[in-house]
């Protein structure tokens, strides 16, 4: 038995009068999962626990396999193990973004989406400026990035995502609690090396937002797990642009397998992903292939983007694997789901429920479900489950 688990970051969300009182899920024209509904069973899933941060980090972790409330330590400490930041003891991983701060008012999370060469840049200048012999900055992918704070720093200040906060004031939304004070410091010093850097000269000059602020949030401390091979039993790889996903594959000891083109984007290579899929099921028994795509576009508020960003994740990645598991000589077992809803309307993550549906080649006796989305979740015959259980509900569904 072969097993892949598909993940449409974000795809879920609430009914839009702007598309006739349907989600986005249901507007989308996605005849590969809903395939997967039809020819099998869904049901709803909780990735999210109760009193936890609707987060990718945490919704993905349980959809892994690993319950949060005994693993998740923080996001950031994820995203240092993909970038290869070590961590010591009592050294304090932040997430830190590049923003755009305009009047006061935090304008976008991303800077524009800016790319990593820039950002890299960027983030040298800063770590040149602000980094201390106990504070270090290092460069990520586009507007993610790394702080590392050693000596406990900042491990219980209140810090917000900055997607949470677009369109308030700066001024409400920095850190609060012990080491608050070092923390704001640091992302109002940031502006000054950042406003006149070359790097956002350009972008304005190109009509651009520029990255004119750090953010600091999503700190932790390195996590421990138990390999996933010794709680299931089984090898895997994680395919994913986002280097939380990989982080938690690092940890649990899965493979991570680097696909040319995957940015965590809308542009992201959506056909390479499937296609490496699943050559990495030739020397193991599990792939998780992650799309960050739909969640984009959630937070951008932009409905057209998401529905296409769907469309793309249905056809270039489910449609893939989908064709191949048919037409295998091996038993295939499929699962599609959201991480988290991203409503369009909120332009942030819920903790709602996600719809989830499993398909194998092994299984003929699908429930009812006709189509992939939130409404049929409701109804199928799996129920309501904890994410965190639903690899080994794949393992015990043939």
């Amino acid at each position: 038995m072969k097993y892949a688990v598909l993940i449409g970051d974000g795809m879920a969300d609430f009914p839009m009068d702007e598309l006739g009182g349907k989600t986005v899920l249901q507007k989308a024209r996605t005849l590969n999962m809903d395939f997967i509904a039809m020819n099998g069973c869904m049901g709803l899933a909780r990735t999210v626990p109760d009193g936890m941060p609707p987060g990718s980090d945490v919704a993905n972790m349980s959809i892994i396999g690993y319950n949060p409330k005994i693993y998740y330590s923080g996001r950031a400490p994820l995203e240092a193990a993909s970038m290869g930041v070590p961590l010591e003891d009592g050294d304090v991983a932040f997430r830190c973004n590049l923003i755009t701060i305009t009047d006061n008012v935090i304008k976008d999370y991303s800077a524009g989406h800016i790319t990593s060469i820039e950002a890299m840049a960027l983030i040298e200048a800063i770590d040149s400026e602000l980094g201390t012999d106990k504070i270090r900055f290092y460069p990520g992918i586009s507007y993610r990035h790394l702080m590392v704070a050693s000596g406990d720093v900042g491990i219980s200040a209140g810090c917000t995502p900055p997607h949470d906060v677009i369109g308030k004031a700066k001024s409400e939304c920095m850190p609060t609690g012990k080491d608050s004070k070092l923390l704001c410091k640091l992302i109002d010093d940031s502006r000054t090396i950042l406003e006149n850097h070359s790097v956002n000269n350009k972008r304005i000059k190109a009509g651009k937002n520029p990255a004119n602020y750090i953010w600091l949030w999503g700190q932790g401390y390195s996590p421990s797990f138990t390999e996933f091979e010794q709680l299931y039993g089984m090898t895997g790889s994680v395919i994913s642009a986002v280097d939380l996903l990989k982080g938690i594959g690092i940890y649990a000891g899965l493979d991570i397998i680097e696909v040319p083109g995957a940015t965590g984007y809308l542009d992201t290579n959506y056909s390479g992903k499937a296609e490496y899929a699943l050559k990495s099921l030739d020397n193991h028994d599990f792939v998780f292939v992650h799309v960050e795509a739909p969640d984009e576009a959630g937070h951008m508020g932009d409905i057209d983007a998401k529905i296409r960003a769907i469309e793309d994740f249905d056809k270039l990645v489910v449609g893939r694997i989908l064709e191949y598991a048919r037409k295998s000589d091996e038993e295939f077992t499929i699962l599609v789901l959201p991480d988290h809803p991203t409503p369009i309307s909120l332009k942030t993550h819920t903790s709602d429920p996600v719809p989830f549906a499993i398909y194998s080649t092994a299984n003929k006796d699908p429930d009812s479900s006709v189509a992939f989305d939130e409404e049929s979740g409701q109804h199928g015959s799996l129920g309501t489950v904890y994410a965190s259980y639903l690899v080994q509900m794949l393992i015990d569904f043939n």
